[in-house]
C-alpha cells in the first residue's frame, strides 16, 4: 500500500492507494494519524479512491484512527470509498461510526461545516473537544 498525506488549508488528506492487508501498513498509518493530531490537526480526509479491497487489518486501523482523531477533538472522514469497501464496512457495521463522502471534495465540505465530523449518536458519551455552535448534519 502506498501512502501520501497532502494538507488542503487546516484539513490534512491521508491518501491511500492498494490493496489494505495484513502487514505493516496498520501500525504506519496508526502511527501517522496520530502525528497529525499531535501536530494539532483537527480535520482529517481518509481517501480512499485508489483501494481496490481492504481486511481485518484495514477495519482495524479505520476504528482505531477513529478513536485517535476523537480523543483529540478532531473531525475524520472517509472518502470515495469504491463499492467493496463500502460492503465490507456495512457488514462489519463500521460504517455507522463514520461519515462518508463520495469524494475528497466533499469530505472537506464537510469538514468545513463541522469542527467534530463523527455522528453524536455513534458515541453518546463522548466527551472530545468540540467548538461551541458545530454539529454534523446526517
Amino acid at each position: 500500500m502506498r501512502i501520501a498525506v497532502r494538507f488542503n488549508e487546516d484539513a490534512a488528506i491521508l491518501s491511500l492507494s492498494g490493496k489494505f492487508l495484513a502487514g505493516s501498513d496498520g501500525p504506519y498509518l496508526r502511527q501517522k494519524v496520530k502525528d497529525l493530531m499531535d501536530a494539532g490537526i483537527l480535520k482529517l480526509v481518509i481517501d480512499f479512491a485508489d483501494v481496490p479491497y481492504i481486511d481485518s487489518t484495514g477495519l482495524g486501523f479505520l476504528a482505531g484512527a477513529r478513536v485517535t482523531v476523537q480523543n483529540a477533538g478532531a473531525g475524520i472522514v472517509l472518502a470515495s470509498l469504491n463499492r467493496h469497501v463500502r460492503k465490507i464496512l456495512d457488514e462489519v457495521k463500521l460504517t455507522q461510526f463514520f461519515v462518508v463522502a463520495d469524494s475528497e471534495a466533499a469530505a472537506l465540505a464537510l469538514l468545513n461545516q463541522s469542527s467534530a465530523a463523527a455522528p453524536d449518536s455513534a458515541n453518546p458519551g463522548e466527551k472530545g473537544k468540540k467548538r461551541p455552535g458545530t454539529s454534523v448534519e446526517g
